[in-house]
């Protein structure tokens, strides 16, 4: 066991478990998730927006009443529908989001003792454990300062600082972090990873980053399902759908299985994955290549035809019909949609999966 490993099961022996089954009828699609969550472990949320995450989390807090289904914390039923719904502020889960929804009239210091005052701990008692919060979310000092008077980053904090004060039983993080710029995103995710361990949480992001920074376990979430879940790196590695791939920032192409390879016009990839290889033993199977771009080349393989250009901060992107190849500008220099290339991906770099 790491020492992170260590200090995370010493610091969650007072967290809670939760269990749920949502099932949340929408205009477009029925959300139908499942999942269960140990003390003390942080599970990310990923999909595509619209997928149901935000309703999942809606869902828990109870923000939107259940349709069907159950919500329990250290096995005490909060929801279960249609017969009981404990109201959110009763439920020990906070939701924090993306936008911080400090108290303008407060300062700092009465946002943090808000929710401990309201569960009836005395304002001098409050105050004090909110000073001793602002300086572990980096904010010493500021007690005074009303949210006015912060940056967006450290409107934040303090709202980090108001959510784990209230000492909640659950935390549902809902993309805290997309409304900062870069620099203090990977601040408040550092601030974050630190405070959160031993804290029960729900993670939902777009950022692999968020996911591979803050949580144990992945859940990727496609209409409302669950579609793949695992330990975070894991899922990354190896998506088992085109939505995953796209989260993981790998390419998906679609094809079919014939002599033992992928096939997809006159673009043929091989792989050194065992599995990989079963799955492509039987021509005319429907499979998906997955490969990241910077693996692909262009020279030697297939032909293909240029489709556009994308510049990165790297290099660029060049798209074409036969996949993705990602390349220094040097190289791209004089290419131009519809031009002819040849695309290859290294056997050892591409991995195949089932496609339906």
């Amino acid at each position: 066991m790491t020492g992170e490993s260590a200090a995370r099961r010493e610091e969650s022996q007072d967290a809670a478990s939760l269990t749920a089954r949502v099932r949340v009828r929408r205009r477009d699609f029925d959300v139908d998730i499942a999942l269960s969550v140990a003390p003390g472990e942080t599970v990310a949320v990923m999909g595509r927006s619209g997928a149901g995450k935000s309703t999942l989390l809606g869902a828990l807090a109870g923000l939107t009443p259940l349709d069907g289904g159950e919500i329990s914390v250290d096995g005490r039923v909060l929801d279960q529908a249609p017969r009981t719904r404990t109201d959110p502020m009763h439920r020990g889960i906070v939701l924090l989001g993306q936008n911080a929804r400090l108290f303008p009239h407060l300062s700092a210091r009465e946002n943090v003792a808000f929710g401990p005052r309201a569960a009836g701990v005395t304002a001098s008692v409050a105050r004090s454990s909110a000073d001793d919060w602002l300086a572990r979310v980096g904010l010493p000092g500021a007690g005074d300062r009303r949210p006015g008077q912060l940056s967006g980053g450290e409107q934040q904090r303090v709202a980090v600082a108001r959510a784990l004060a209230a000492a909640p039983r659950v935390v549902l993080l809902d993309e805290p972090l997309v409304a900062l710029d870069a620099v203090t995103a990977s601040e408040i995710r550092a601030m974050l990873r630190e405070r959160l361990v031993g804290v029960t949480t729900i993670a939902v992001t777009h950022d692999a980053v968020d996911a591979a920074a803050l949580a144990d376990r992945l859940l990727i979430v496609e209409w409302g399902r669950v579609t793949q879940e695992g330990a975070v790196r894991e899922v990354l590695a190896a998506p088992a759908t085109e939505v995953a791939a796209r989260i993981a920032g790998l390419e998906w192409l679609t094809g079919e299985a014939r002599g033992g390879a992928f096939v997809r016009g006159g673009l043929r990839l091989e792989t050194r994955d065992a599995g990989s290889r079963a799955l492509a033993d039987v021509d005319g199977v429907l499979l998906a290549a997955v490969y990241r771009a910077t693996d692909a080349r262009l020279g030697g393989g297939s032909p293909a035809i240029v489709s556009h250009l994308e510049p990165t901060p790297t290099g660029v992107r060049v798209i074409t019909d036969a996949g993705v190849v990602e390349v220094p500008p040097a190289v791209a220099a004089g290419l131009a949609p519809g031009d002819g290339v040849l695309v290859d991906v290294a056997p050892e770099s591409v991995r195949f999966v089932a496609a339906s």
